[in-house]
């Protein structure tokens, strides 16, 4: 039973704790009324089981009601919050001396998690790629932008930072500079450098006229591409190939990781070509795969 407390006695408890956050920590309103509405979730919950008095209510109460909130399909994210919420309150009610422990003590806080990347299908990857090419200057630098960021899965800010020196067109790699000034070389195939000479013999020298850049990807100004107006370029490439999925620089590195896992390739070479400090950070990828093969299963398993 979930009732309403309406009247109940456990609404006095609540009151004079809300009236504690107003008057002497003076919280915003949005976050009172954040804490009212998951203390008034667990007290409705322990009142539809008798519960009077906040000091006969038990650790194993508390987790009964965590774990219905789970059930119910409450992120563990939004569990983390009612945890500290009633945490908060009974460190009050021990502070007012209307408790003798706290029954939270030993709760852990369920950990959040990390949401799993969004990432573009291979076919979707294709039709981003192919784009529209006019053989114009900024054409040509956008499809060697795209291919090469799709090849190497460099981060948006290495991208458009790139001095033209870091590009070996006969060695197939690209020398990137990431996190921590830390330096990796990424390989790249034979499509990317298709369209990066494509763009260095006919797209860049258009571009520049007679000045000079150390900057491989250029504007129409000749000035270096900041972050933002490729991201704009990416977003206006993918709504012209029909691709509905809100897109970022960020889904193509995503990609280009989920791709490489999911054709075999070893997770440690994937974290160097990344350019992540910890394998832990690439074996989210690894949940991707799963999450997709789970898919599969369903879908095609007579007892899936």
């Amino acid at each position: 039973m979930d009732e309403a407390t309406g009247s109940h006695p456990l609404l006095t408890f609540q009151d004079l704790f809300l009236h504690f956050l107003a008057a002497e920590r003076r919280l915003a309103d949005n976050t009172i009324a954040a804490y009212q509405s998951d203390l008034s979730s667990f007290l409705s919950f322990v009142a539809g089981r008798g519960v009077t008095d906040p000091a006969s209510i038990t650790t194993e109460q508390i987790r009964d009601f965590l774990g219905r909130c789970h059930r119910d399909g409450i992120s563990n994210r939004s569990n983390a919050r009612r945890t500290s919420c009633l945490r908060a309150f009974f460190r009050f009610l021990l502070a007012e001396q209307l408790v003798a422990s706290d029954p939270t003590g030993l709760i852990d806080l369920p950990k959040p998690g990390r949401p799993l990347p969004k990432v573009l299908t291979i076919p979707e990857v294709d039709r981003l790629l192919a784009g529209e090419d006019d053989g114009g200057p900024l054409a040509l630098r956008n499809r060697a932008m795209l291919h090469l960021l799709y090849a190497t899965g460099m981060r948006v800010s290495e991208l458009v930072g790139l001095p033209v020196a870091a590009v070996s067109l006969g060695g197939g790699y690209v020398r990137v500079l990431g996190k921590g000034s830390k330096e990796r070389l990424v390989p790249f195939g034979d499509q990317a450098r298709e369209h990066l000479s494509a763009y260095l013999r006919d797209g860049r020298p258009r571009q520049l006229k007679k000045r000079r850049s150390d900057f491989l990807f250029l504007t129409s100004r000749g000035t270096a591409m900041s972050r933002l107006r490729f991201w704009q370029i990416i977003r206006a490439t993918a709504r012209a190939a029909g691709i509905k999925k809100a897109i970022s620089p960020h889904m193509i590195r995503h990609s280009f990781a989920t791709h490489l896992l999911e054709h075999g390739a070893d997770l440690r070479a994937v974290q160097m070509m990344l350019g992540h400090a910890d394998i832990a950070t690439t074996q989210i990828y690894t949940h991707v795969d799963s999450n997709r093969l789970k898919t599969l299963h369903q879908k095609f398993h007579p007892r899936g």
